[in-house]
């Protein structure tokens, strides 16, 4: 298990800490002993060692003290600086897309974004995670079978599985995340501020709320799975050649049984 910098900060300081309370609690054992003792060299002995003993208490107070002002202060506040540009740089994503056309950039099935507005969103995502070099993720999904669904129900059926679909993405993702329909039966979610691990947690929570649902058709109950393909930019490649990754997995995903998650 690997500790991030300021945990080990953290645990260094706590040691820190520790090791001049135990030494503290050392020098009264002994002051209590200086107190009884009668022999006067041998509690001049001890006054020595103890003089030494608060020496030493002082300078582990001391480094701690250094060590929290210069080391552990600085990460804490380079977080909560780099929390800060992030969330302004959401508004300001945000506050850019609202100024575009919401018909062009929105699905009119499902109220989503559209192809468009997501290979924008991407590019610029890209872009601005670039400079803050942070994780980017992306996640494609296809539902299962789906062709089957409207041939053997009707595309009314199929139309209400896509909503059913968006409304599920749409309530599993974050206020910053970019959740498009790409067309078809394909959506996309990009995900910023995501490593591998945590992508493949969220995909596969989402994969089971998807294969969960069930969408009702007159007396006909209809589940429905998703394949979902993965990636996570690699801060060099293209905003297309980072798409053509995750879909590349989504195709293996299919190729290994569908309703799983490839990364």
């Amino acid at each position: 298990m690997r500790f991030h910098k300021a945990e080990s900060a953290f645990f260094v300081f706590i040691f820190v800490i520790l090791a001049a309370g135990l030494v503290t609690l050392h020098a009264y054992g002994l002051l209590q002993g200086i107190a009884t003792d009668l022999d006067t060299a041998s509690r001049i002995e001890k006054i020595v060692y103890l003089n030494k003993l608060l020496f030493a208490t002082g300078v582990l107070l001391a480094t701690a003290l250094f060590f929290g002002v210069f080391f552990i202060y600085p990460m804490i506040r380079g977080q909560a600086t780099e929390e800060g540009k992030l969330r302004a740089m959401t508004v300001s994503l945000s506050a850019r897309s609202e100024t575009l056309e919401h018909a062009a950039l929105t699905d009119g099935l499902t109220g989503m974004q559209n192809r468009r507005y997501f290979d924008d969103a991407l590019k610029e995502y890209l872009e601005e995670f670039r400079r803050i070099e942070k994780p980017v993720g992306l996640m494609i999904l296809d539902l299962d079978h789906f062709k089957q669904v409207n041939d053997t129900h009707g595309h009314d059926v199929g139309d209400e599985v896509l909503r059913a679909v968006a409304g599920c993405l749409r309530g599993m993702t974050r206020y910053h995340d970019v959740v498009a329909r790409l067309g078809g039966e394909e959506f996309a979610v990009v995900t910023p501020n995501m490593d591998a691990e945590l992508l493949s947690k969220f995909a596969e929570r989402i994969r089971k709320a998807v294969a969960n649902m069930s969408v009702l058709s007159g007396n006909v109950r209809l589940k429905i799975t998703t394949s979902v393909g993965l990636a996570v930019w690699d801060r060099k490649e293209t905003a297309e050649d980072f798409y053509r990754r995750a879909d590349r997995q989504l195709y293996e995903a299919k190729r290994q049984g569908r309703n799983r998650v490839c990364a």
